[in-house]
């Protein structure tokens, strides 16, 4: 048991000294963009946001599936009784105490249909975003060859930030106040 003790307390003592330590940063980039994807291909581009849009449904969907699957389970077990013995399979707003959990082959159906959601929605807005993009294209292509095309932006283009340098001053200039008039 003393040496467990001892294991514990050497480990959190070893990961403590992590926290003292400074982060190193780079003062040649100011602005580190992990996942700039200006200079690649359209398709990885297209790729990245079908992954944005799946991974980021994952808890709307995986809510949903619960549900669902509560409600089936709830009208399959009593043709929902909202009585309080009908309520242990309701979904979770409505369930009674002594709730009947799922059954495990009922969740991994739920984390199926959730993950199908999830896949479902990613390339509805992939197919969403190709036809956009397919219309403005042949919007574009359908103008006169010598059309004038305007490009809307924005006024101001926000500044980039820049790391101020100290500036140096002799101890021996004095700044001379401006007379006034």
């Amino acid at each position: 048991m003393k040496t467990v003790k001892r294991t514990t307390l050497f480990f959190l003592l070893l990961t403590t000294a992590v926290f003292f330590l400074h982060a190193q940063t780079n003062s040649t980039t100011t602005n580190n963009n992990f996942f700039d994807l200006s200079g690649s291909p359209q398709w990885v581009r297209d790729l990245r946001r079908w992954e944005i849009v799946a991974f980021g449904t994952i808890p709307f969907a995986m809510f949903t599936a619960t549900f669902g699957m509560d409600m089936y389970r709830w009208n399959k077990a009593n043709g929902m009784d909202f009585s309080d013995n009908g309520r242990k399979y309701a979904p979770w707003p409505l369930k009674s105490a002594g709730a009947i959990s799922m059954e495990s082959q009922e969740m991994e159906q739920t984390l199926i249909i959730a993950a199908g959601l999830c896949v479902t929605v990613a390339f509805t807005d992939l197919i969403i975003t190709l036809i956009k993009r397919s219309n403005a294209r042949k919007r574009a292509e359908a103008l006169p060859h010598n059309a004038t095309t305007i490009n809307r932006r924005p006024l101001y283009e926000e500044p980039q930030i820049k790391e101020e340098q100290p500036e140096t001053r002799d101890p021996g200039d004095s700044e001379i106040p401006a007379s006034s008039p």
